[in-house]
């Protein structure tokens, strides 16, 4: 069977090279033709329902609308993103200081696809991808392998009516779809994006080929009170609901002071939230439902994965009210392995902390990203700047909103100047290699071209400071 699947991927190989052989040719014209037409026909919503439906009945997680508005969204921001800025051959040239900038395609590159994100990874790699006049070929999980398949023929489809190659885009199809597969694609194209768990993503980095990858999700967020606190409950409540919390940048954890505590929670319980009190038989049902063989282990349960509230509630056991949208459970008792709540849960759950001062606040979300999380994200809800440049300077992350849903916000958003993104860099914090949200120029070649200009070296009194001489001369 190995040598099945080596051969398989090989010949896949093969087909995309070819193909991207013929798009390094292409001049910008051509390229923004085609990226426009890609991220236009994603918006299609015939399109969006389709694919939302299918993954929903494939992988169990999520719901119709949010995945849709999730497609459109990044259909029209990537696209943003992407258009008119020059990505084929000359690019810059600078007479004063003669240099000169030139782009050209990696080639072919390989994408792993995360089963949490398999409606928007797809066409939203592919376009930064054809942006560089490069091919694609996903490697999908196995639970978004038809859904793929089906996303990479219509891709394939636009590319065909506007005279490219098809095979510019292409997948591993589901017989194929395992970690083997995904191994030998890795190693044999020209470079990896790598979206997915921690496991793969680390695959990526040991196979040889230069990669990007993403780290691990736990974003916790702190609340001060300085601002509307129904405003901040429903922001969070929105990014934690939308799509069942499949994003790796939902608010896992919220630390607010102790002053405001129950105002907090009174705000979140009025919009859909409900209160599990700390070491409470419902926080117990909770914990034991979402980690079943904790404490052995803290596996979370794949069945509460991209649920509602609601359903997770229902497999917990607990009576909630209808219309519950969230569920929050207070525990202070500690972060860590031996408490699970501190870490990722990838649904409509998010454990609350108190704290009786801003520098506790500090110290127990440095705790808890250092558990899990780091070089990811964080975020705050407060009108003090002092407060979040505090914050941004002392935390390992590598993006921080300020009074935003992170969710809705980390990849890019319409309201912040982050790139829109499917692919976010977590630096060496999160064992990556970048630290901002990853866009085309990640994905191309640069060749620097210097020509000689007029000799600017100063002098040793005009480079160094006076006091560093002076010490030297002693």
């Amino acid at each position: 069977m190995m040598n099945d699947v080596k051969k398989y991927v090989k010949d896949l190989v093969v087909r995309s090279r070819e193909a991207q052989e013929i798009a390094a040719k292409y001049n910008q014209k051509k390229v923004e033709e085609l990226i426009a037409a890609i991220a236009y026909g994603c918006t299609q919503e015939e399109f969006r329902r389709k694919v939302s439906i299918m993954l929903i009945e494939e992988a169990g997680m999520g719901n119709v609308e949010d995945k849709m508005a999730k497609m459109l969204g990044k259909a029209k921001g990537i696209y943003h993103e992407n258009k008119d800025v020059p990505s084929c051959d000359l690019v810059e040239s600078n007479v004063i200081t003669g240099m000169s900038k030139y782009i050209k395609p990696m080639g072919v590159i390989g994408a792993l696809i995360p089963v949490t994100n398999s409606e928007v990874t797809q066409f939203g790699k592919a376009i930064m991808c054809l942006k560089g006049r490069n091919s694609i070929i996903f490697a999908p999980h196995p639970r978004g392998a038809k859904t793929t398949v089906f996303i990479t023929d219509y891709l394939r489809n636009i590319l065909k009516q506007f005279d490219a190659p098809e095979d510019l885009i292409l997948t591993i199809d589901p017989e194929y779809v395992s970690i083997e597969s995904s191994g030998e694609l890795m190693r044999n194209v020209d470079f990896v994006l790598a979206t997915g768990g921690t496991p793969m993503v680390r695959a990526a980095y040991s196979s040889g080929t230069p990669t990007i990858g993403v780290g691990t999700g736990n974003t916790t967020t702190f609340v001060d009170g300085t601002t509307d606190l129904g405003e901040v409950a429903e922001m969070i409540i929105k990014s934690k609901e939308f799509d069942g919390a499949t994003s790796c940048s939902t608010e896992n954890n919220i630390i607010v002071l102790e002053s405001i505590h129950d105002n907090l929670i009174a705000e979140f319980e009025a919009r859909g939230g409900y209160y599990l009190k700390e070491g409470s038989r419902e926080a117990l049902k909770l914990k034991k439902t979402l980690w079943p063989e904790w404490p052995e282990n803290h596996k979370l349960n794949r069945h509460v994965v991209g649920q509602s509230a609601e359903r997770i509630a229902e497999l917990a056991d607990l009576n909630v009210p209808k219309g519950t949208r969230l569920l929050i459970a207070e525990d202070n008792e500690g972060v860590g392995s031996n408490f699970p709540f501190s870490g990722e849960k990838l649904s409509p759950i998010t454990a609350i902390f108190t704290v009786k001062d801003f520098d506790a606040a500090l110290n127990k979300m440095d705790e808890i990203l250092e558990y899990m999380g780091c070089g990811h994200s964080c975020g705050i809800h407060s009108n003090d700047a002092e407060k979040a440049h505090k914050m941004a300077l002392r935390m390992k992350v590598t993006k921080m909103c300020i009074n935003q849903p992170q969710s809705l916000s980390n990849s890019g958003a319409w309201w912040n100047g982050f790139p829109k993104s499917t692919t976010l860099g977590c630096a060496t914090w999160g064992h990556n290699s970048v630290s901002h949200n990853v866009t085309w120029k990640d994905l191309v070649n640069y060749t620097y071209v210097s020509r000689p200009v007029e000799n600017c070296e100063p002098s040793m009194e005009d480079l160094f400071p006076v006091s560093i001489i002076e010490k030297f001369n002693e």
